[in-house]
Parts: structure tokens; C-alpha cells; sequence
């Protein structure tokens, strides 16, 4: 593989675009959006400027990244002649079917068509193309370039072939590939979410602060982060719907979203990117303190 395409250039398409154009690849970063492809080259130029700063880059890998990039905003264009496609857009189903069907259309027969989906079916997506076989779920994690771990995500009708294809590659990103089949939320998420939707229950039935269970997990159990921290992070809206797969597609109580998370998401208290969720944020995306709302 020499050429990849990435779509959506948000938070997880610039991380996956900036990973694998530092590899050496050829990547087309897509975006229907101008605004939304300068302000991803804009975040990467920066994350590529700190590793420089920080010395884990030299200044030359940072201008040879930065050459490895193209931007488009036609899909068509972006996607003819890439060996595989990884897309990074919204976690919407409709929109996902939408983008396969097109891609099916437009890409080369042998091209591999992934998805970044953190929870939708890869069966479900790829059954909208004529070549299931060459579909495949790439979960990155957020920071892409930071973190190690791809969930490569097998649908019903992936083969052996793509599989081994996609582990390879991810294995040539610096990452390390771990393959699952294709249920709801798949491995990382089916266990993380309901973590974190258990925190925000403890937190709704009023058995403890937000400070507080956050400190249990981070000084008691070892995590980086607390959950309610990571909730924020993620998107609380990003993790309602998560949580929404799950339960959809198990039909299982212990997977339905609290109460307190479904408010807060009507209300758009969405963690970081609003500024707002269980903290409050500056612009360096710090948690300042705990949300008023929690102040009671």
C-alpha cells in the first residue's frame, strides 16, 4: 500500500492522516468542508511543530509529513486511486451508508474500504457494497498519533486477506493491531462505556461528587483519567450514542444511558468541545472545575 485516503479531517481524520503520512505514505485528507480541512492541517501543523519542540521528531520528518498531505474536498477525486480508504467521519449510520455507497462506486476494484466507527456494525456497512469482503472496521484512539492500540473490527463477509492487509498496515503505523468480530461497541467500547455510564449513575443517585469518583479510579484502580474526565473528553454526546448501540443491539437494561448523560446531551453540556460537561474547560482543555451544575 502506498497511497491512503482519510475522510473527515475532525479530530480522529487529522490524527489518522498525520500517523500515516508520517510513515511515509501518501495520504488525501477529504472533507466536504474548507474550513474543516484547513483547521485539520492547521491542528496537525501544530501537533507536528510540538513533537519537534519536544525533540521526538526532527524538523525535517515534520516537513516531509506535511509534503505527504493533500487536501480535497471531492470525494470522487480524493479516493480514485487510493489503496485503502479509512473513514473518519461523523459516527452517524446513515451518513456511513452513504459515504460506502459512493465509495464502492468510485474506488479502484481492489481498493480496501475501512472505517473508523467506534460502535456501528461493519457487517451493516459493508452490506451496502458489492465487495463486503474488502470492508473493515479500523478503530483508531484519541490522540491518534499518541496512542498505540487499532481494534481491527472483522465483519461477517471480511476476509482473511483484508484482514491480514489492514493488521500489516497498522503494524507499519507504530501501532499494535488487535482483531475482534463484529458486535456492538465490539471490545473497547462494550467495556468502556458501560464503565462510564456507571459513573455517571454513581453520580445521578448522588453516591458521591464528580472529584471524588474520578479519585477513586485514577489513585485506586491506576487510570490516567477518571471516567467522568473521559466522558468530557470523548463527547458526552459521542458516548450517548455509543451507549445507544449498545443497548439497541443487546436489548440488555444494563446497557441503557442514565438519565443524567441523556439531559446533559439535550442541554449541549458535551464535555470539551462545548466547553462545558462534568468540568468546566479553558481553551487549553484543561479541567478547571467541576460544572456548577454539580455545584449544588
Amino acid at each position: 500500500m502506498k497511497t491512503i485516503a482519510v475522510i473527515g479531517a475532525g479530530t480522529m481524520g487529522n490524527g489518522i492522516a498525520q500517523t500515516c503520512a508520517q510513515k511515509g505514505f501518501k495520504v488525501t485528507l477529504i472533507d466536504i468542508s474548507a474550513t474543516a480541512l484547513e483547521q485539520g492541517l492547521a491542528t496537525l501543523t501544530s501537533n507536528l511543530e510540538r513533537m519537534v519542540v519536544k525533540a521526538k521528531i526532527t524538523p525535517e520528518t515534520k516537513v516531509n509529513t506535511l509534503n505527504n498531505i493533500s487536501l480535497v474536498s471531492h470525494l470522487k477525486t480524493g479516493v480514485e486511486t487510493a489503496d485503502i480508504i479509512i473513514e473518519a467521519a461523523s459516527e452517524a449510520l446513515d451518513l456511513k451508508l452513504d459515504i460506502f455507497k459512493q465509495l464502492d462506486a468510485f474506488c479502484m476494484p481492489s481498493a480496501i474500504l475501512a472505517t473508523n466507527t467506534s460502535s456501528i456494525s461493519i457487517t451493516e456497512i459493508a452490506a451496502v457494497t458489492s465487495r463486503p469482503e474488502q470492508v473493515i472496521g479500523m478503530h483508531f484512539m484519541n490522540p491518534v498519533p499518541i496512542m498505540p492500540l487499532v481494534e481491527v473490527i472483522r465483519g461477517y463477509a471480511t476476509s482473511d486477506t483484508t484482514t491480514t492487509t489492514v493488521n500489516t498496515l497498522a503494524k507499519t503505523l507504530g501501532k499494535t493491531p488487535i482483531t475482534v468480530n463484529d458486535y456492538p461497541g465490539f471490545i473497547a467500547n462494550r467495556i468502556l462505556m458501560p464503565m462510564l455510564n456507571e459513573a455517571i449513575e454513581s453520580l445521578y443517585t448522588n453516591v458521591a461528587g464528580v472529584k471524588a469518583i474520578d479519585a477513586v479510579m485514577t489513585l485506586g484502580m491506576a487510570h490516567p483519567m477518571g471516567p467522568l474526565q473521559l466522558a468530557d473528553f470523548i463527547g458526552l454526546d459521542v458516548c450517548l450514542s455509543i451507549l445507544n448501540v449498545l443497548y439497541e443491539g443487546f436489548k440488555t437494561p444494563k446497557y441503557a444511558p442514565c438519565p443524567l448523560l441523556v439531559n446533559m446531551v439535550n442541554a449541549g453540556k458535551l464535555g470539551v468541545k462545548s466547553g462545558e460537561g462534568f468540568y468546566e474547560y479553558s481553551k487549553s482543555k484543561k479541567a478547571e472545575n467541576v460544572s456548577r451544575q454539580f455545584l449544588k
